[in-house]
This record gives C-alpha cells, sequence and structure tokens, in this order.
C-alpha cells in the first residue's frame, strides 16, 4: 500500500486484522489538504480491499484534535477559483464517502477538536468514540463555506434535521456529553480513555464474522432512504467560491478579523 506520509496506517491484534489511519499533521489541529483528502481515500480504498483487515480506526495524532477540517490556510492555492474549487468538491466528497463505502467498519477515536470536515470525517464512520472534552462542530457559516449535501445526510441520519440545522446553521459547537446526547457519538468517556475505547470496540468487531459485519454495513447504508441529489444541485455546492461573503470571510480569517457579510 502507498500511504500519505502524514495519513501513516498501523497494525493491532495479534494478527493485525484492525488498521489504525492516523490523520497526522499535529500542528495544524490535524487539518487536511487536499493531498491529504486524495491520500485518505486512496488508504481507504486499499484498506476496503483487503481480505485480513476487519476494523479500521481512524485517529487524530496526539490529544489536542481528531481534525480541524480542510486545512483553510491552504483555500486560496486550492480553493480560489471557481475552477479549483470543483477539483478541491469532486475530492473532498469522493474521501468522505471512501469511508461509507470500505467495505470493513470504521471506528472514529476522537479526543479534542473534530471540527468541519473533521466532524464530517467522524460522521462518516460506523462508530464514533468520544471524550468528554472533545469539541464537535461544523461552522462553515463563519466562512459562508456550502457545505455539500452528501456530507450533511450522515448528520441528519445519526441526529436529525434539528442537530444539523444547530450546526450548519448557528454554527453550534458541542462537549463529547452533549454530542453523545444529540447522538453523534456512539459513547462518551472520559478522555484519557478514549483511545483503550476505541480499541476495544474495534476489537469486538473484528472478533465477529466478517462476512456479517460487511453485510449487516451494507445492509444499514441501502435502507437509509436518503432522496438523491441531482447532479445540477451536487455540482452548485462549488458555487460559493464565486461569492462576495467567502471572499470576505477568506480575507478576514487571514487578517485575524470579524467578516462582514452581504449574502451575495
Amino acid at each position: 500500500m502507498i500511504m500519505h506520509p502524514n495519513l501513516p496506517v498501523t497494525r493491532a491484534g495479534t494478527d493485525g486484522d484492525i488498521a489504525i489511519v492516523t490523520i497526522d499533521r499535529p500542528a495544524v489541529r490535524n487539518a487536511l489538504d487536499l493531498s491529504m483528502w486524495e491520500g485518505l481515500q486512496t488508504t481507504m480504498e486499499a484498506l476496503s480491499a483487503e481480505e485480513a483487515t476487519r476494523c479500521v480506526v481512524l485517529r487524530g495524532a496526539g490529544a489536542e484534535a481528531f481534525s480541524a477540517g480542510a486545512d483553510i490556510n491552504a483555500f486560496e492555492a486550492e480553493r480560489g477559483s471557481a475552477e479549483t474549487e470543483a477539483v478541491y468538491a469532486r475530492v473532498f466528497h469522493t474521501s468522505m464517502q471512501s469511508i461509507r463505502r470500505c467495505r470493513h467498519p470504521v471506528v472514529a477515536e476522537i479526543r479534542g477538536f473534530c471540527l468541519g470536515g473533521g466532524a464530517g470525517l467522524a460522521t462518516m464512520c460506523d462508530f464514533r468514540v468520544g471524550g468528554e472534552g472533545m469539541r464537535m462542530g461544523i461552522t462553515a457559516m463563519k466562512l459562508s463555506l456550502w457545505y455539500p449535501y452528501a456530507e450533511i445526510d450522515p448528520i441528519i441520519q445519526l441526529a436529525g434535521t434539528g442537530v444539523a440545522t444547530e450546526m450548519l446553521i448557528e454554527g453550534r459547537i458541542f462537549n463529547g456529553r452533549e454530542a453523545y446526547e444529540k447522538g453523534l457519538l456512539s459513547r462518551v468517556v472520559p478522555d484519557d480513555d478514549v483511545p483503550a475505547e476505541a480499541m476495544a470496540l474495534a476489537r469486538r468487531v473484528a472478533d465477529g464474522g466478517p462476512l456479517a459485519a460487511r453485510f449487516h454495513k451494507a445492509a444499514i447504508q441501502k435502507l437509509r432512504g436518503a432522496l438523491p441529489i441531482t447532479a445540477a444541485e451536487d455540482l452548485a455546492v462549488s458555487d460559493f467560491v464565486q461569492t462576495e461573503d467567502f471572499q470576505a470571510a477568506f480575507r478576514a480569517f487571514r487578517a485575524r478579523a470579524q467578516p462582514v457579510w452581504r449574502a451575495r
């Protein structure tokens, strides 16, 4: 397997049947740039194809963050025009969905910040083990960024439209206990216990029948009943890069100032 340097894969279990994927960029709270989104897709697809793998654990390096999501400081180079945003949106989408499409169950081990695309990554996983002190939210509204349909869907499936509204429109950030009570976490434990609890969960999954796990993961997804989104609607998600609000918010972020919204 060709691994991205910031996405190392290690193994656990006596026969290595648990794959641990670490988002390893702690200096920026494990934020992902375009190459990392591409690398994550490649990694998840490779792991999905492995017969010996029984479960995947997705974690962030260190205790400060699971992931702060997309690297905002790379936006100008990676998302500064309609053309580059179209490429980014496609990579982001396929990377996120590679977690859902992975044949094996995926466990998110969440400590610290779990924001933006980081929260999206967590909701794509089949299980989410979080610490009481974690911070989970999607503050796309602060940049007037439009979160994609396919990545909003799992939030609604897990926690309902009310919680999705709090996260996306209000910009609400939940601690671990709140996230658990809202349905965003599978379980919540003291922060120091998160790695052990996530690994114990992965071990229970790996100890079960792999064909049953794969069938049930696929069956649950098929029975979700999500409505299809048209190609035009999906493509229009990238239009935010052309808005004055996004450009103003990006400049304000770089200047450490508050943006002025003009809704255009």
